[in-house]
């Protein structure tokens, strides 16, 4: 039988995708007040990598990732995703959301990101929320999966995320 250990805290990271630079500063500044302060914020990236988001949020989308300098356990997923789907609908206009907010979390191994949709290789941890790896850290960087989205394929992101692992690194207890 193995020995049950204490789960390590992970880096809370958060991707943003947006139109209007102003619904990110507002989704932003909701999840600094209800995380902390950030260690870290990519530039402001194109996001033309589908147009699944276009219906709602219209063409000509952006993406920015966040990091917060406190570590969370593992565990707080579930309800850092509802949080993060109750600022969508906080700004929202006739229904249609103005932000996409996709939290998850990193450690020295991997990249997991929150969803609210089952999949195969998700894992459910409960009120509806599921898990994903999504990167995996080998060889000196992250490594997609077959199910990996496009744009976190890209070596564009696996800088952002590279920094925000160096970050964790050197944070951790």
């Amino acid at each position: 039988m193995g020995k049950i250990q204490k789960t390590r805290p992970v880096k809370l990271i958060s991707g943003l995708i947006f139109k209007e630079q102003d619904y990110f500063e507002q989704a932003k500044q909701s999840l600094v007040k209800r995380f902390g302060p950030l260690d870290y914020q990519s530039p402001v990236l194109e996001f033309d990598y589908t147009d699944y988001y276009a219906r709602e949020l219209g063409t000509n989308l952006k993406r920015s990732f966040l990091s917060f300098k406190r570590l969370i356990s593992p565990s707080e997923l579930p309800k850092i995703k509802i949080y993060a789907n109750s600022i969508e609908r906080k700004i929202s206009k006739a229904g249609l959301r103005l932000v996409n907010i996709d939290p998850g979390y990193l450690d020295q191994s991997k990249l997991v990101l929150a969803s609210t949709k089952d999949y195969s290789h998700r894992i459910c941890l409960g009120h509806g929320i599921y898990a994903e790896v999504t990167l995996i850290y080998r060889n000196k960087a992250f490594r997609p999966l077959d199910w990996t989205y496009p744009d976190y394929k890209s070596s564009e992101y696996n800088s952002i995320f590279n920094q925000i692992r160096d970050l964790y690194a050197a944070g951790i207890p």
